[in-house]
């Protein structure tokens, strides 16, 4: 009997004992996080998928795993299909799904903990109405089963400055609290833990690529806070970074606080708080008020100081691209075919000369190849690395927490000569790229308007991407920061200055090849006497596209000028940065492309 096959025993047999039928085991922590530490990996421990999303459900004599189009050549690749069935997370979710397969009577189990209180009541309701019952139990069975699992890292946070945050800590609780006070509301569970490091202005260490700490938190109307954490993750001196108001608490105290809150009118987010938190609430007597987290919105409008961070930030890791590319080009010449691993680790090292760095923003995506039709590959998820081959293309996804800002970009680059279908293929996604980032819109626009700009030219042609064009990202915080998205997938929230999102459309063929074309943006007023006032994007990210890569036949006029100015300002800003063969390089990379 394999590992994975032991693991489903022992988790079935505990089910059993507690008289339930089925198990829904999420993606996610207690903190619903992207990212999650290694010891709430608990997809990875129960059937090696190592994607971002997910969530598998295990029954008594079968189990399922749910992804979405992103990992639907990797589920197969990490998954066995002898233990685990594969679904679409979205065309068949879980619990839909679980309605077909079960019958009256039946129990299904989750941690609600794992999952928000808006799926939790859906599921509930949704269950109920095929006579099945959802049952809360936050004794997480994984949890017991695991008899290896590691300890959680706990370090302490790191306090930021106001010079790279833009306002005070107890500026930021006034005007959040007074947000929470016109909502009606005596408190707000602010329980995202990015929400709570921008209102304290503190960053985590415990997540790699995701400097959160780990926290809840309650905030009242006259801008006191109590915090959720445990002890060794609040830094010494934190009294006087965050100002008077602020009281730090263990998590073990959380529950008693939560039940302590009768009669009061407490603001939470059914979709983004956990089940459990807001269940405490109402069974100790408090009155929830729905509505989303206060600090959402504000986060995600960087001010002036953000952004200009944000700027900084993306220059210096423009240097460490580039020094990356100029490299990976010599080398190339040269015969020397990296591996994906040497690649991914070199363009690290060229990050960590920058100032202010901190570590990865996420984990990069080094796929050479065929690899690249994975757009969530991850080289460190593999028995042996892919290696660059000659006539391909190579496709790396990356980006560095700095102190002032969070930067994320991907570039296709051509080793050798990939061919006219590739080059066909990556104009597309080009043309795309450019629509997108030249864009003008209206005040209350959201990015749902604005996705199909990115896909009008591969859908001409019957192509199409399964992902998000664009999603937030934070002021050294998560890369993939809400509730801004550029996406298909309807989302309510304008677009507004401030927000920066990525621009990344693109194309993957299984088993042969991918491209991606991201830049990060920032929203801004368009400086133009128009009848309507216009909104606008701002490119951040300062690195060459592969001309090499181009069909200039399918460009049209605008689309060329569009890429030479920007090309013109890659060179104005980076090249004083630079000098010998990279500045060299970087020169001949800039160069106007003639029609």
């Amino acid at each position: 009997m394999s590992l994975i096959a032991d693991r489903l025993a022992a988790v079935r047999s505990l089910m059993s004992e507690r008289g339930y039928d089925a198990l829904v085991i999420p993606r996610a922590d207690e903190y619903l996080g992207e990212y999650l530490p290694e010891h709430n990996e608990r997809m990875l421990w129960m059937a090696g998928f190592t994607g971002s999303a997910g969530a598998i459900v295990v029954l008594a004599e079968r189990a399922a795993i749910f992804v979405d189009g992103r990992y639907t050549v990797q589920v197969r690749n990490e998954v066995d299909p002898d233990l685990f069935e594969y679904h679409h997370l979205i065309e068949e979710p879980p619990v839909a799904w679980l309605t077909t397969v079960l019958g009256e009577g039946s129990q299904v189990a989750c941690d609600p903990r794992l999952h928000t209180l808006a799926w939790y009541q859906q599921s509930d309701q949704h269950l109920a109405a095929k006579g099945i019952t959802l049952m809360a139990d936050a004794d997480n069975i994984v949890d017991r089963c695991w008899q290896d699992r590691p300890a959680a890292a706990i370090s302490p946070a790191v306090m930021l400055d106001e010079a790279y945050t833009g306002a005070s800590s107890a500026q930021k609780r006034s005007d959040i609290a007074e947000l929470v006070r016109v909502k009606g509301a005596d408190a707000a569970l602010i329980f995202a833990p990015d929400s709570v490091s921008w209102l304290l202005n503190l960053r985590g260490t415990d997540i790699p690529c995701l400097p959160i700490l780990q926290s809840f938190a309650l905030l009242a109307v006259d801008g006191t806070c109590q915090v959720f954490a445990e002890p060794g993750r609040v830094p010494d001196g934190w009294e006087q970074h965050v100002g008077t108001g602020v009281t730090f608490l263990p998590e073990s105290d959380a529950e008693a606080a939560l039940l302590g809150c009768a009669g009061m009118r407490v603001l939470a987010d059914p979709d983004s708080a956990n089940a459990w938190t807001q269940l405490c609430l109402a069974r100790g007597g408090a009155e929830l008020v729905a509505a989303e987290d206060p600090v959402l919105m504000p986060k995600a409008s960087k001010n002036s100081v953000e952004i200009e961070g944000a700027r900084q930030a993306h220059l210096r890791d423009a240097v460490a691209e580039i020094q990356f590319l100029q490299w990976l080009d010599a080398e190339v010449a040269a015969g020397n075919l990296h591996d994906e691993a040497v690649l991914a680790d070199k363009l690290g090292s060229f990050r960590e000369q920058g100032e202010h760095y901190r570590g990865p923003s996420f984990d990069t995506i080094s796929a050479a190849g065929g690899n690249a039709a994975m757009c969530h590959y991850n080289h460190q998820n593999v028995e042996q690395p892919g290696r660059l081959t000659p006539d391909s293309v190579y496709l790396v996804d990356s980006g560095g927490q700095y102190l002032d800002g969070t930067t994320d970009i991907t570039r296709t680059v051509a080793i050798g000569d990939p061919g006219p279908e590739v080059r066909r293929m990556f104009t597309l996604v080009l043309k795309g790229h450019i629509a997108l980032d030249q864009a003008r819109f209206p005040r209350g626009t959201t990015g749902t308007h604005l996705d199909a700009l990115a896909r009008q030219f591969l859908w001409r042609e019957g192509h199409d991407f399964d992902h998000g064009t664009g999603h937030g990202v934070g002021a050294y915080l998560s890369v993939h920061e809400g509730p801004q998205r550029i996406a298909k997938a309807h989302n309510p929230f304008p677009l507004q200055p401030g927000m920066i999102l990525s621009n990344e459309p693109g194309y993957y063929r299984d088993n042969a090849y991918g491209i991606r074309c991201e830049n990060l943006v920032v929203v801004q007023p368009v400086d133009a006497d128009t009848e309507v006032p216009m909104l606008g994007f701002e490119a951040l990210t300062m690195v060459p596209f592969d001309r090499r890569l181009l069909d200039v036949s399918l460009l049209t006029v605008e689309e060329l000028d569009w890429l030479n100015r920007y090309h013109q300002q890659v060179f104005t800003l980076i090249a004083p940065r630079l000098e010998g063969d990279v500045l060299a390089w970087l020169e001949d990379a800039t160069a106007p492309v003639a029609a």
